[in-house]
């Protein structure tokens, strides 16, 4: 090997302990171990820089932003609970009773459909917590349903190249050894296949391998110093002609209800009230459960009238207001005082000390100490501190209740962006980019919103690990690495090129980024693709495959990391679930590759 080739080989192992044994963050590393080569002068500025000028990185903070505001909006609540709970018929309780392996079927397709259209990170990212809110209502356990969930997203997110970041990371890397980008759909004839029969495997092993985890987010009994909230049925809903325990409202995590309003009168909630439009269900419990009830289908707040407006600013957040003895507030009603109009800003809960809060919120008449759960832009907080009708407003970190107004224009935007792609009026990059900032100018989402949902750490490994592949290219170790893989492969011809190269990806994958895995791996394939005569094209589709197919551990795909703690989960529950897996794509994918490709 050259002396610039020992270089790299070293600056990589270097790297790779850095990363296994999690002592910097991966941009982090990877900038630094590109720095080193420029200092040492394997690779020279244009090439460090390659990863920064590329579009991948661009068009993953577009997308980003696009995920960002399925979540604010609550884009995909409504389906994640529709998907789990199954026909419409069926109430919360009942699903909640149902067979998971069902569930774990439904979750499963719809999320490697909606993965297929949507980068599989921030798509995990906004819809595991959902399945764990929907568990949490239904009573039962989480676990079974989010290792599910990452394998599924992962699975179908190499349908198309816009499922993961991974695709546009091959796809610009494609671009940087002279040949054209991937073509939305380009290896969809490959990915596919491997995605249905990985999910069906998925679903037949799953619930059979996945063990009960305790999340520690079961449901509680009591809450201290609860916020009430009044809830009303809404007309024509799900929820009218249901009894309490059918609607799934009995055993709600961190709430309680407490009784249910109807004809002026406040009756007790028993298991079997029966539901009708209009009743008012008073709730009291945590402030992020309080809220939460918010999304539940067919209950609105009974002061809807009250809250028009006041989620639908980009920049509203949940603050807690404390009525001071001097306030004019003590002794009048939020009605009366024409608290919305009055503040410009909405009250959602109340929370009083000694006894639980009676009636809807617009007619409770304060106390001094009485905590108001606000709903407001961060201006509330700089006008009314220090006013004598509050002695303490504090910001809160729970999330404000989702905008579910601008919830179709989030999905019109998803459909525009790929319709624009798939029909190359405009490439990926520009359309992600068009419907992003569209998004924010038509206040969708803020900008500060936008920005948060952008995870920079990602963007800037996608960079870094463009670089890194363009160094292991020119630096002569990719084709040093090709003879191995050569060798390996030789005695079971173009067949055994193509599982060498798939093996080697998806090993790097367990050990480091899938990005990096597959910049790194991209120039060898091609390497060997060239030395054997065959075509670069689809052994580079083959690195995209092995680099996102990552099951056997938590640490080797970003969702899987989400869902890790979220399902209290151990880590061999990966590597049981993986398994099958992993062998599935180990033998699919050098079937399917000749067939629809060609070598």
């Amino acid at each position: 090997m050259t002396t610039d080739a020992w270089i790299t080989l070293v600056v990589l192992v270097a790297t790779f302990g850095v990363l296994a044994f999690d002592r910097l963050p991966a941009a982090a590393a990877m900038a630094a171990a590109v720095g080193v080569l420029l200092l040492a002068g394997v690779i020279d500025q244009s090439e460090a820089l390659s990863g920064l000028s590329s579009t991948a990185p661009v068009t993953i903070a577009a997308l980003y932003v696009l995920a960002g505001a399925a979540t604010v909006t609550g884009a995909l609540s409504p389906l994640i609970d529709r998907v789990l709970e199954g026909s419409r018929s069926t109430s919360r309780a009942e699903s909640g009773r149902g067979s998971s392996g069902a569930r774990v079927g439904r979750l499963a397709v719809a999320t490697g459909l909606l993965s297929a259209v949507l980068p599989n990170t921030p798509l995990v990212a906004l819809a595991a917590p959902r399945v764990v809110t929907w568990c949490r209502r239904a009573g039962v356990s989480a676990s079974p349903y989010l290792i599910p969930l990452s394998y599924a997203a992962v699975l179908g997110g190499v349908v198309t190249v816009i499922g993961t970041s991974t695709n546009l990371v091959v796809s610009d890397l494609l671009v940087a050894q002279g040949e054209a980008p991937l073509g939305v759909f380009e290896i969809t004839g490959v990915g596919l296949p491997i995605a249905a029969v990985g999910i069906a495997v998925l679903v037949v092993t799953a619930p059979r391998l996945l063990r009960h985890r305790h999340t520690g987010v079961g449901a509680v009994e009591s809450v201290a110093q609860p916020y009430t909230i009044a809830m009303a049925v809404e007309p024509g809903g799900p929820l009218v002609g249901q009894t309490v325990d059918g609607a799934g409202l009995r055993h709600l995590h961190g709430v309680f209800l407490a009784g249910v309003g109807r004809g002026g009168a406040v009756v007790p909630a028993r298991p079997g009230t029966v539901l009708g439009a209009g009743d008012v269900c008073y709730f009291a419990g945590d402030v992020v459960d309080v809220v939460d009830l918010l999304e539940i289908d067919g209950l609105a707040s009974a002061e809807h009238s009250h809250l028009i407006g006041a989620g639908d600013r980009p920049d509203a957040g949940l603050f807690e207001a404390v009525v001071s003895e001097r306030s004019e507030l003590a002794g009048a009603t939020l009605r009366a005082t024409g608290f919305r109009a009055r503040y410009d800003a909405a009250v959602l809960a109340i929370r009083r000390h000694d006894d639980d809060v009676p009636g809807k919120l617009g007619a409770v008449v304060l106390r001094p100490g009485d905590v108001l759960l606000v709903l407001a832009t961060p201006e509330f907080e700089r006008q009314w501190r220090g006013h004598g009708d509050f002695s303490v407003i504090a910001a809160l970190d729970a999330a404000p209740p989702v905008r579910r107004q601008r919830s179709g224009v989030v999905v019109a935007a998803i459909v525009v962006m790929v319709a624009l792609t798939v029909t190359n009026v405009l490439d990926l990059m520009e359309a992600a980019l068009v419907c992003a900032v569209a998004l924010v100018v038509f206040g969708v989402i803020s900008a500060t919103e936008a920005r948060r949902a952008v995870n920079l750490n990602v963007v800037l490994t996608i960079a870094m690990s463009i670089s890194l592949g363009t160094a292991v290219a020119v630096s002569g170790l990719a084709a040093e690495m090709a003879n191995v893989l050569g060798n390996v492969g030789d005695p079971f011809g173009d067949t055994g090129r193509v599982v060498a190269v798939l093996a080697a990806t998806m090993i790097l994958t367990e050990v480091l980024s899938n990005n990096a895995a597959a910049a790194l791996m991209l120039p060898v394939a091609i390497a060997t693709a060239t030395e054997a005569g065959l075509d670069p094209r689809s052994f580079a589709i083959v690195v995209l495959i092995g680099a996102s197919c990552s099951f056997l551990s938590p640490i080797g795909y970003q969702t899987n990391l989400m869902v890790y703690g979220l399902g209290g989960y151990r880590f061999r529950d990966f590597t049981l679930v993986g398994l099958p897996l992993t062998l599935v794509t180990l033998i699919v994918t050098p079937i399917v590759v000749p067939l629809v490709l060609g070598l």
